[in-house]
């Protein structure tokens, strides 16, 4: 393998030889000198050929030269010249005075997408859509994020657990299912790993964690729904109420946004406009009711029945950043009616429940709660919700042989990244985005 260096490195190296590999993003190609703009994964940098010359004009049959003027945008070349380091150079201050290109392939000259193409468009290009600096950038994010989670798992003795999503009964509702056909019987995609996350529990792992996909057969078409989507799972032992849920929450988002913010944050600044906010902890925290005073309040009168609705939840959000200066606010106490049957209830109100939402500049990103630990209570609960107690009979069975305190949280990777970085749409931050209209690419 021919040794590379990534455009990132250059400015630290001396100037001398270099090999670079990546495609064309621009090409000027004039009579004295060819300029082409070569991006790799990690950056742009100049590329410079000045034509030979004879009596002043460029030489007709110089072979690197007829190669460059053949080149197309999204062409993927490589490049070996001479590196240098000189200010006058706008990208970078970088240059490389070529003195071999090799075309790997060339690309269509007519493409699909610019830059202010619809994202449906874009999407259907994704993977031209996804060379744009702003798209790599994302996903370096990303993979900072999840790094730093588990870097703070790690700490803190979480087991990594890898749950099936082929299930034989529904995890919290048949009303968000995919069903499909399983050999001789059907199987249903899983919405949730809550029901492994609690065995784990009950298996004596303490505490556990998954970055796995999820399916919901929910046929929204907002900004921050999906039919499949990466959930970001952790379910703890032996805790005293969804409090203390809640801390660990706050540790993550704080770890995690800390690691972005030293990493990217300068380049976050000028390819998106926005300066990374490290929150301070506590994060505020108001019951439900009192919040939906607070929004009744503010003018929005909500109509879902105990439970908060996006508009909201951006009202709450700018109450607590108008009074607390805040961007995160815990929502909790809800009732009952609106949790699943596994969520605990308060002693002293059975009609409010132990759980939480996570509201982050307007919009939720998690659902946390103590779980009902105790089967006989569980049971009833499941029994008031209409379900039948033999039907969920293999999650019941979890709680026949001692089952510790517990609670977890389930939080959407693609909300944390798209609020993150001030983008309207969780399709501009997912790699391949699946809707109730898109399967493909």
């Amino acid at each position: 393998m021919r040794e590379r260096t990534l455009v990132k490195d250059l400015a630290a190296r001396q100037d001398g030889p270099v090999t670079l590999g990546g495609w064309v993003e621009k090409l000027r190609d004039q009579k004295r000198i060819q300029f082409v703009i070569l991006r790799d994964e990690s950056g742009d940098v100049q590329v410079t050929y000045p034509r030979p010359q004879v009596d002043g004009n460029p030489v007709e049959d110089d072979a690197l030269a007829a190669t460059i003027s053949g080149l197309t945008n999204g062409s993927f070349v490589w490049v070996t010249g001479r590196l240098v380091h000189d200010e006058r150079v706008k990208l970078g201050g970088l240059e490389i005075q070529l003195e071999n290109l090799e075309v790997v392939t060339l690309a269509d000259p007519e493409t699909p997408i610019a830059d202010d193409t619809s994202i449906d468009k874009r999407l259907d290009w994704r993977f031209l859509d996804l060379r744009r600096s702003e798209m790599n950038l994302v996903f370096r994010i990303q993979t900072t994020i999840e790094h730093a989670w588990r870097e703070y798992w790690a700490e803190n003795d979480f087991v990594e657990i890898h749950s099936p999503k082929l299930m034989s009964s529904p995890s919290e509702s048949n009303a968000e299912l995919f069903k499909l056909e399983y050999f001789e019987t059907v199987a249903y995609l899983a919405q949730s790993p809550q029901f492994y996350k609690q065995m784990a529990m009950m298996a004596g792992f303490g505490r556990i964690f998954e970055i796995g996909p999820v399916f919901r057969a929910d046929p929204s078409f907002t900004s921050r729904h999906a039919t499949e989507f990466v959930s970001v799972d952790i379910e703890v032992s032996w805790i005293e109420s969804h409090e203390d849920i809640m801390a660990i929450q706050e540790q993550l988002m704080v770890r995690a946004i800390s690691a972005v913010k030293e990493k990217h944050g300068a380049e976050i600044l000028e390819r998106f406009g926005v300066d990374v906010v490290v929150p301070t902890v506590p994060f505020p925290r108001i019951p439900l009711a009192e919040a939906m005073d607070i929004v009744a309040a503010r003018g929005h009168e909500i109509t879902r029945g105990g439970d908060m609705d996006p508009e909201g939840e951006r009202q709450i959000a700018a109450h607590v950043a108008e009074t607390l200066g805040h961007e995160f606010v815990f929502l909790t106490d809800y009732p009952a009616k609106v949790r699943p049957f596994y969520h605990m209830r308060h002693e002293h109100d059975q009609n409010l429940t132990k759980s939480y939402d996570l509201i982050w500049r307007g919009t939720e990103i998690t659902t946390g709660a103590q779980r009902e630990h105790r089967l006989d209570v569980l049971t009833e609960q499941v029994k008031q919700k209409g379900l039948e107690p033999e039907g969920l009979q293999t999650y019941l069975d979890y709680f026949k042989f001692g089952a510790p305190a517990h609670g977890g949280f389930g939080m959407g990777l693609l909300r944390v990244i798209m609020l993150l970085l001030h983008q309207p749409n969780i399709r501009e931050v997912g790699y391949l985005f699946r809707g109730p209209n898109r399967l493909e690419p």
